[in-house]
């Protein structure tokens, strides 16, 4: 490249006229089609262009493609490599920049910004490790202007120190050498000034935020994205749009918002976790998964996510999955009415999906030593004793209850169904009342009772009138009608037996609380 070339280049650079300067490359080039330095420039300036926040056009394969022409010339360039590696990590293509950074850094060993932009590409890829010591390499390479290292470095000790007292100084005193080292971090202070220019949009945050309180969501999506397009590399702006987005439904929008945040800060665990909920929220679980699990790896001491992921996973059928995650939202144990509601949940899972009664049993024992007040516990301890058949013990369990709460019509309700299986039909009558006077629209407390008085004592016009009670409380109770049916049958009125029945069948469908075949073959069995 001469020197009167480069020198008409530069100008029109330094005016803002980047399309100039690559047309004045593109000429010399075709005066001079093999020349390294000329491709490398025109790479730069391609890569520059990109970059331009106010380009509406991507031209980093224009520059990806001028520095491999270069590097046909300089084989051996460390700079040509790194500067292959920086465009392929702006592409997003990271394992592409991984592997042009390692090659820059095997020709030279002390290219600091090689290092430090690999640290950033493993930061993006959540692995943590390798972005430390690669910082640290930067650092140790140059010592007194990698500001930016410095600065990631305080990040990832930031994210780690949830449990970490010495990663909390790490992080404290990282961050003061990357202030330290300031100003002789060209890159650094350009990013800094950047941030600085974009407080000049705090008074449209403050009008977004006044036009989503007064719910002109459709106005705050508008100024928002006014601001974007203004400031397009300041992340809140991409969470608060991602939010709005969410909450009028459009998710794919927010879930776009909320990636463009994660992409511009590899670090930012509330973008991480509102597009873990938008995925939720559209029933996209796989996607949920994965992005749950890349939380982890940032901040694997938060057992919130782990309990979240773990309600993903059982309602993917992943249950050895979700058991562990819970087990560790166990571990990391907050607070007590927290951890007591895990416990619960861990032992529903053993119960229901493992069938697995001692743990279940064990769950929610530990869940009773943390909150012994609280009296779903009870319920649920009572229950898989009952499903493991110890009904002494499920008894004991739910008189421990009424202590604390005489009056609670769930306990009444679950000791009468006990007596009931025992056999004690008086006792078991006797709690179903109770249950109903305790609450008069306890509709399985009158079904069960209703059942006693058909099948037990025979006295079909109490069952009937119980039955109708039930329904009348709740009228999407399917068994309360099959029973009603039943009871209807008994007296002869087949006609109305019929439409109950089938009314039952219809609400099964939805609550599936009946075989179907058997109310089938009691419609069948009305006319034989």
């Amino acid at each position: 490249m001469t020197k009167q070339l480069e020198k008409k280049i530069n100008k029109e650079y330094r005016t803002g006229n980047v399309k100039n300067a690559i047309e004045l490359c593109q000429i010399g080039l075709q005066d001079d089609p093999t020349n390294a330095d000329l491709h490398v420039r025109l790479g730069d300036l391609f890569l520059a262009w990109h970059l331009d926040i106010y380009n509406s056009c991507q031209y980093i394969d224009e520059a990806i493609t001028e520095y491999q022409r270069a590097l046909e010339t300089y084989i051996d360039s460390a700079e040509i490599y790194f500067k292959i590696g920086q465009a392929q990590y702006y592409k997003g293509d990271l394992d592409k920049a991984v592997n042009y950074f390692d090659m820059a850094i095997s020709k030279n060993p002390m290219l600091s910004k090689a290092y430090y932009l690999l640290a950033e590409t493993y930061t993006k890829k959540v692995r943590f490790l390798e972005a430390s010591l690669n910082a640290k390499k930067a650092i140790q390479t140059a010592p007194f202007r990698n500001s930016r290292a410095h600065y990631l470095l305080s990040n990832l000790y930031k994210v780690s120190s949830f449990r970490s007292l010495k990663n909390f100084f790490m992080s404290k005193w990282e961050y003061f050498l990357s202030v330290l080292t300031l100003p002789l971090d060209k890159h650094a202070l350009e990013n800094v000034c950047k941030m600085i220019s974009n407080l000049r949009f705090f008074p449209i945050l403050l009008r977004g935020f006044y036009l989503v309180q007064t719910r002109g969501l459709h106005d705050a999506i508008g100024t928002y994205i006014e601001a974007v397009e203004k400031a397009p590399g300041f992340v809140p702006l991409y969470c608060l749009l991602g939010d709005i987005y969410r909450s009028i439904g459009q998710f794919d929008d927010a879930i776009t918002e909320y990636k463009m945040a994660v992409w511009l800060d590899s670090l930012n665990v509330n973008a991480y976790r509102h597009l873990c909920q938008a995925y939720e929220e559209q029933g996209d679980y796989d996607n949920a998964v994965e992005i749950y699990l890349k939380l982890i790896q940032i901040m694997p001491n938060m057992p919130d996510v782990h309990s979240n992921l773990a309600n993903i996973l059982y309602v993917k059928g992943d249950i050895p999955g979700a058991i562990s995650h819970f087990q560790t939202a166990v571990t990391l144990n907050p607070k007590k009415q927290w951890t007591s509601v895990i416990n619960q949940t861990l032992g529903f899972v053993y119960q229901e999906a493992k069938n697995d009664l001692d743990a279940a049993i064990s769950s929610y024992q530990s869940a009773y030593l943390l909150t012994p007040e609280d009296l779903d516990i009870y319920v649920n301890l009572g229950s898989a004793f009952y499903d493991k058949d110890d009904v002494d013990n499920a008894l004991a369990i739910y008189r421990n209850a009424l202590d604390l709460d005489p009056h609670n019509a769930k306990i009444h309700c679950n000791l009468g169904f006990l007596f009931w299986g025992k056999g004690d039909i008086e006792q078991a009558i006797k709690e179903y009342n109770l249950a109903i006077e305790y609450d008069p629209s306890y509709d399985v407390a009158y079904n069960n009772l209703g059942v006693i008085y058909l099948d037990d004592l025979g006295r079909v016009k109490q069952a009937v009138e119980l039955f109708k009670k039930s329904i009348e409380s709740n009228p999407g109770y399917a068994l309360a009608h099959f029973n009603l049916a039943r009871s209807i049958a008994i007296t002869g009125d087949k006609i109305e037996a019929a439409k109950l029945y089938q009314v039952a069948q219809e609400i099964n469908r939805v609550t599936g609380e009946i075989d179907p075949e058997e109310i089938l073959e009691k419609i069948n069995g009305l006319f034989n």
